[in-house]
């Protein structure tokens, strides 16, 4: 997989029946298809897109293509169109909407035609090829995290010189154009409003919108929501995480005897490896192998993706209690999973310009570089930002964007307790400026919430209806910590 990123994707297909109704009117440029989940089942929808301008500070930097699919509604009455923005930066919509969330897709039609987006340079959508640099970090190179983010400073100056050479305007890849793409979207849908659902990056895209096209928003939905000048975590709310996974660990009496001090585990497994890294032999699908000298850094980057989600804090726990007794299967396991050996530094165009584009404001760096050494997972946890700061500054949008929102437009807000990449504290910040927020603590969830309970849907379908909801707390059991997740494979 590309170095850029450390994905810890495991998710479980869902399959319900789906009804469709009568089709609508056709927007421009769609189709009528039959849309497949990856389980088979299948709807009748519609494929289209909209031709929007790449860069529209610039006339001469052309046009970009953004592609998506929209599900007619099964109401007589529909509201507003409901548009799905996924997260990363990076993350396709219609490729989510082929996944687990294929039926609250289906569930949320009841309120109005829903809108599997592709946001520019991401699934479906135009996008430029991937940059492949010449930078390589060989698997048995021992390097500081100094000379890693150097690697990671180097190749982006590279690929940005060679995505420039191929005629790509990075400039356009930014979350302030992607919400002008959504005012443009609701001129091409012919609708009046449209209402945003959201998770992680998308919630980021959904209060960037709040803050340029409020008037076009009829109601919004977040969850693991990332605020405007959050695109880099504090480390300090990460290390919080940890305090609230401990705590839901010692509720179990198997898992508290197990890891009855998950940040001395760490802390420890981390200094061993300082001390001596360990050569760890990863079988390839060919029947061969290679071997990987394991330090801190690859702990902390994939540690960064396994707190996601409770179920796989489990993987993460079990790892490290491996790894401290000197057993390596854990982490030989998700090394086959998740990582290609002998790959040069890898970046998709979208993702990297987005997440630099909006950037950092200088008080939020300053803390972030106080804490680092404070957090299980250092400075990895949005890893290559902020180290690649000094690069790309063309594409910064300003420190106006990473202001408010503000404003009055009703906002569904979900938080998982155990989410260990977006926190409640940073929740509430990035929402403090609007008047009409329903927050509601999902106990014991993480990350990708929507599918953890029915009351999280029931609540999402209130809402959606204009109504109160009925609790700002749901409780869902947490994974049983003494044990690992079926991850399939």
């Amino acid at each position: 997989m590309p170095r850029s990123t450390i994905l810890t994707s495991l998710a479980l297909a869902m399959a319900i029946p789906v009804f469709a109704p009568a089709m609508a009117h056709t927007a421009p440029n769609e189709e009528a298809i039959t849309f497949e989940t990856r389980t088979g089942e299948t709807v009748e929808a519609y494929s289209g897109f909209l031709t929007v301008p790449m860069n529209r500070s610039d006339p001469d930097s052309g046009t970009t293509k953004v592609a998506y699919v929209r599900f007619p509604a099964t109401t007589e009455t529909p509201g507003n169109p409901i548009v799905y923005l996924s997260g990363g930066p990076g993350g396709s919509g219609i490729g989510t909407a082929k996944g687990p969330r294929f039926p609250l897709f289906m569930a949320m039609r009841q309120h109005g035609d829903v809108i599997a987006l592709d946001q520019r340079g991401t699934g479906q959508s135009d996008k430029p090829a991937p940059c492949v640099s010449s930078v390589e970090i060989g698997e048995m190179e021992r390097i500081s995290d100094a000379e890693h983010a150097e690697r990671y400073k180097l190749a982006t100056r590279e690929c940005a010189a060679q995505w420039k050479e191929n005629g790509v305007d990075l400039r356009g890849f930014t979350t302030a154009e992607s919400a002008q793409d959504l005012s443009d979207l609701r001129q091409h849908l012919g609708a009046g409003q449209i209402s945003l659902w959201s998770i992680s990056y998308g919630s980021h895209l959904a209060l960037a919108a709040l803050s340029a096209i409020p008037d076009e928003l009829d109601r919004v939905i977040m969850a693991a929501t990332e605020g405007l000048d959050q695109t880099v975590k504090l480390p300090s709310r990460t290390l919080g995480y940890f305090g609230r996974l401990q705590a839901a660990v010692d509720a179990q009496p198997e898992a508290a005897r197990l890891y009855p001090n998950i940040l001395g585990l760490i802390e420890r497994v981390h200094a061993k490896l300082d001390a001596n890294p360990m050569t760890v032999i990863v079988p390839t699908k060919d029947g061969g192998s290679y071997d990987l000298l394991l330090q801190k850094r690859h702990l902390q980057q994939f540690s960064g993706g396994l707190i996601s989600d409770p179920q796989y804090a489990a993987v993460l726990l079990m790892m490290y209690r491996q790894l401290d007794e000197g057993d390596p299967t854990m982490i030989t396991f998700i090394l086959q999973r998740f990582w290609s050996p002998d790959e040069p530094i890898t970046f998709s165009a979208m993702s990297l310009a987005m997440d630099r584009a909006s950037g950092i404001t200088p008080a939020r760096l300053k803390a972030f570089e106080q804490q680092a050494s404070s957090s299980p997972v250092g400075k990895y946890m949005n890893f290559p930002m902020p180290q690649i700061l000094d690069e790309l500054k063309e594409v910064d949008i300003g420190p106006a964007f990473r202001d408010g929102p503000f404003g009055d437009t009703p906002v569904l807000m979900l938080t998982g307790t155990l989410d260990g990449r977006t926190y409640p504290e940073g929740h509430i910040e990035a929402t403090a400026g609007l008047s009409k927020v329903e927050h509601i603590t999902v106990e014991n969830a993480g990350h990708n919430l929507f599918m953890t309970s029915s009351e999280v849907q029931d609540a999402m379908h209130t809402f959606m209806r204009g109504e109160a909801v009925k609790s700002d707390r749901i409780t869902v059991e947490a994974p049983d910590f003494s044990k690992l997740p079926d991850l399939g494979g």
